[in-house]
């Protein structure tokens, strides 16, 4: 796993050594991703420059370092990420390779190119990449990012026309060009999301490549264009539904994950896992186990509050499976240091508190291996989330009722003030009832879709909160996705394929891993693996209730069901509690009326509300006010 970094700028012509300079300034923001050596290419003739920081995983000599120049000379490239599959492209290539220098995907990466062309390479490939690849003979850039967004690529023109790129945005920052301007419709999209959403950035003018995209420079020409699509693997999978029975598809399964896995356990370092003892960590823990002759190294952490304590858990599982576990129980103030931290980590607003236990468990894993395979993408491909659950229950009970009445319901239930409905169900043990209602009552008008929505939104009408800010559209609302899943179930996975796996959880893993030079590798999101995943009719994902249906019941081939068969808990911390305890004194600063109205982007006046009403006990806005928390933390740093 590496960071690279980049630029083609036409006014900088005729000085090799400045462009190479620039682009390792730039890379050298990126050392975290890269530790063990940095370099920087150039082509004085026409302004290009590439700059790469290299973490060693596969040919660790030499041979493997980049930039890297095709044997013919046509092609430079940086890249960073894995190609899983590069010995079956090496053997296919056959005597059209060139002398082989090493042993580097990298390598049969550029050989592919060169035989099959850019985007047809791409094509055959399986893994995880972010790529810059310069075209001499066209004197033509392209970058890509690979299908599904596990690893980031950012870029923007400048205004004198060149073009910037790099895997953060503080390689961006780098350059002298790239202008920093708050794009306060993406706030507005941040406050909605808690991230914010691709192909938009934090900054006016910068971009995300979305997932599974090319992009092509050459001269004032740019064109953004997708080699993969999801809307084409979930056409084709709802086209050619999968007519086998469920043990053959279960067996079917097995044997993708179980490649899918294999090829992720190839490394020239040493390799773990992530082990959280869920259902989706312990099913690549278990085919890594089944496929090694050694116990494999498992990691997991753990917290002293006993309500977000998940290490019981793995720890069971990695003791059926024979790992050679390491576990880290983490005190809050311990996990509380990492807070003032998150800005730079994640260089961008970004407001997921899992975050903070993800750095902890890469931070551990990091002591003892350089790679680690997680667990990431199971709820979204196999429908897991309870949310989905939730969703579907409102479609089936109440979006057949008049919107007029469902809305008069909802009006009349946040008319009860939520401490007397606090009192009224207390006695049913329910905690913080009043809040609950009033939050149900507010999405009670909505269309199914409307009511996912709202379900996954932080602040409603965020760009009331946002001044001088109109909210965009998303995957989340465009209406025409309806029309392309029109199984409502089927629908909110791929809604949250397209934008909460990408631009929340695929960033938080990368960040988090990157931070401290562990490169992680998510099996359960091979392509193939996805492809296959919405081929299946729904009954096999839920069945009879119980969702993640066939991934459980392959799991259940290698760990016994009772040590796994609980109600699906996420990576959380006790944010709430903390922000009324420890927390608050920093809080109330970054929340401070006087704070919020100098930066000249927020309104005080209803995060001030809000923040009084968490303070009280009568409402959990925790996931709000973090929001707002992590985005004053990283203006005041970055801005």
């Amino acid at each position: 796993m590496c960071g690279i970094a980049g630029f083609l700028d036409p006014t900088m012509t005729g000085d090799a050594e400045a462009l190479r300079r620039l682009a390792r300034t730039m890379a050298d923001t990126l050392t975290h991703r890269g530790p063990d050596e940095g370099e920087a290419w150039a082509d004085a003739a026409f302004g290009i420059g590439l700059g790469f920081r290299r973490l060693a995983i596969i040919d660790v000599s030499p041979a493997g370092r980049q930039p890297m120049t095709s044997a013919s000379g046509r092609y430079t490239i940086v890249f960073n990420g894995e190609i899983y599959n590069a010995e079956d492209l090496r053997k296919a290539l056959g005597a059209r390779a060139p002398a082989w220098r090493g042993h580097s995907d990298t390598e049969v990466l550029l050989a592919a190119i060169e035989t099959y062309g850019f985007e047809a390479a791409l094509g055959r490939t399986v893994g995880m990449f972010a790529i810059g690849l310069w075209d001499g003979e066209e004197r033509r850039l392209l970058l890509a990012r690979d299908r599904l967004g596990k690893k980031p690529l950012y870029w923007s023109r400048t205004a004198s026309s060149a073009v910037v790129f790099g895997s953060e945005l503080r390689a961006l920052r780098a350059h002298p060009g790239v202008v920093r301007t708050i794009d306060r419709d993406s706030v507005a999209l941040y406050l909605r999301h808690g991230y914010v959403p691709n192909p938009r950035t934090i900054y006016a003018g910068v971009a995300q490549l979305p997932p599974g995209h090319v992009a092509s420079f050459q001269g004032r020409a740019q064109e953004v264009r997708p080699f993969w699509t999801l809307a084409e693997a979930v056409s084709t999978g709802m086209r050619d539904r999968y007519a086998g029975s469920p043990d053959a598809a279960i067996d079917a399964l097995d044997g993708l994950l179980r490649d899918a896995v294999r090829r992720r356990m190839i490394s020239d370092v040493p390799l773990g896992a992530m082990l959280s003892g869920g259902i989706d960590s312990s099913t690549v823990v278990a085919l890594m186990q089944a496929q090694s002759g050694n116990p494999v190294r498992t990691f997991a952490i753990g917290f002293n509050e006993t309500s977000h304590d998940e290490s019981a858990h793995a720890r069971a599982v990695a003791g059926h499976l024979g790992t050679d576990h390491t576990e880290l129980t983490v005190t809050p103030a311990v996990a509380q240091s990492v807070i003032p931290r998150l800005p730079d980590l994640f260089d961008e607003p970004f407001a997921d508190s899992s975050a903070i236990p993800s750095f902890l468990v890469a931070e551990l894993a990091r002591r003892h291996v350089t790679v680690a395979l997680s667990g990431d993408g199971g709820d979204e491909l196999f429908s897991g989330y309870t949310r989905y659950h939730q969703a579907e229950l409102f479609e089936r009970r109440f979006a057949a009722i008049a919107g007029p009445i469902r809305r008069a319901g909802g009006d009349l239930l946040q008319s009860i003030p939520p401490r007397l409905l606090n009192r009224l169900l207390a006695p049913l043990g329910l905690s913080l009832a009043g809040d609950k209602a009033h939050k149900l009552a507010a999405m009670l008008a909505q269309s199914p879709d409307g009511f996912y929505r709202e379900l996954v939104t932080l602040w409603p009408e965020p760009a009331a909160i946002v001044s001088g800010a109109t909210e965009p559209l998303t995957q989340m609302n465009d209406p025409a996705i309806e029309r392309l899943v029109p199984d409502y179930a089927s629908r909110l996975m791929y809604r949250d394929t397209m934008m909460y796996l990408p631009d929340d959880i695929l960033t938080k893993v990368d960040r988090a891993s990157m931070a401290v030079s562990l490169e992680a590798r998510p099996p359960l999101l091979d392509h193939r693996v996805v492809a296959f995943a919405w081929s299946l009719p729904h009954t096999m994902k839920v069945q009879g209730g119980e969702r993640k249906w066939i991934l459980k019941r392959v799991l259940d081939r290698y760990v016994p069901h009772s040590l796994v068969d609980r109600p699906k808990s996420g990576f959380a911390v006790p944010i709430g509690t903390w922000l009324m305890g420890p927390l608050r004194a920093w809080a109330e600063d970054l929340l401070a009326e006087r704070s919020l109205a100098a930066g000249g982007l927020l309104d005080p006046v209803p995060i001030r509300r809000r923040w009084q009403e968490h303070l009280s006990g009568t409402r959990n806005w925790q996931h709000q006010l973090w929001a707002v928390l992590m985005l004053e933390a990283w203006r005041r740093r970055h801005c």
